[in-house]
């Protein structure tokens, strides 16, 4: 009787064992999306797992989770489950909220409009939605970021302005304010960098030449931005949300005997010193 029940108590164990530390498909390179919805509980959480054949068994896998007391610490939101992993592995990334994530990628130089058409395509948050935010504009910081289905477009929001913040760093803006011109005034100088020219040699080039302009009382006259052939001095607001690289532009631009610039249908920067110089350089680069 005793040998009876030894053997059953090692049948129980590698039972339990089977359904509670080893995946289903072990060698699956299945990915499957799992959503668990706020307030939902244990049972149904392990019966949704049984039904996407994610674990062996729902009763098993409620059972550990149970025993090891994280019924209450698991977490709402999509999830990417396989079947190559364990019921312990799962129940982890359950505790962890360790939930999907989609890699969002905002090139330097788009627009709100860009970024909303963008949002759009990848079906996370509606056009209209986003230019809500186009007061932002400028400071939107161009980057990759790691976004849940979950999160709210005010915290993807958020999150870029934050980065802005952080990037632009206390040493720049202490040098902006020696030059005694103001950061709104340096982001919007960086967005017509971004938009009209490539390399940062070149941008800091063109930096010069256009803070010149502005010294001197005369139009920057930049495709970017048409506002700037019709009014003098800066235009209002950013025209685009500009990177790092355009913003140290814009704040250390360097001196050079150039007043215009233009660039050619291959992306080359042609800088000139006078109108004269200009108008050889259009004839022959833009035929």
């Amino acid at each position: 009787m005793k040998r009876f029940f030894f053997a059953l108590g090692i049948i129980v164990v590698l039972i339990v064992w089977t359904g509670t530390f080893l995946a289903r498909d072990p060698g699956s390179k299945q990915e499957i999306s799992f959503l668990v919805q706020q307030g939902e509980g244990a049972k149904d959480i392990a019966s949704h797992l049984q039904e996407k054949g994610l674990v062996s068994s729902a009763p098993l896998f409620r059972l550990f989770i149970l025993a090891t007391g994280i019924t209450g610490k698991l977490q709402a939101g999509t999830y990417i489950f396989s079947p190559a992993l364990s019921p312990f592995e799962i129940s982890r990334k359950l505790t962890a909220g360790d939930v999907a994530r989609e890699r969002i990628t905002i090139v330097e130089g788009w627009t709100i409009k860009d970024i909303a058409t963008y949002f759009s395509g990848k079906e996370l948050f509606h056009e209209d939605e986003v230019l809500a935010y186009a007061d932002f504009e400028g400071y939107l910081f161009p980057d990759t970021y790691l976004i849940t289905k979950e999160e709210q477009l005010k915290d993807v929001i958020g999150r870029m302005l934050e980065n802005f913040e952080i990037k632009v760093t206390q040493k720049l803006r202490e040098e902006i304010i020696r030059q005694e011109k103001t950061l709104s005034d340096i982001v919007i100088m960086a967005s017509i960098l971004e938009k009209e020219l490539k390399t940062l040699e070149d941008k800091k080039i063109a930096a010069g030449v256009l803070w010149k302009r502005l010294s001197i009382g005369m139009a920057l006259q930049v495709d970017a931005a048409p506002i700037t052939y019709e009014k003098r001095g800066l235009p209002k607001t950013p025209i685009a949300n500009p990177g790092l690289t355009s913003i140290e532009a814009a704040i250390y631009p360097q001196e050079s005997p150039y007043l215009y610039y233009l660039s050619t249908p291959e992306g080359e920067t042609i800088f000139s010193r006078t109108l004269e110089e200009h108008n050889t350089a259009k004839a022959q680069y833009l035929k």
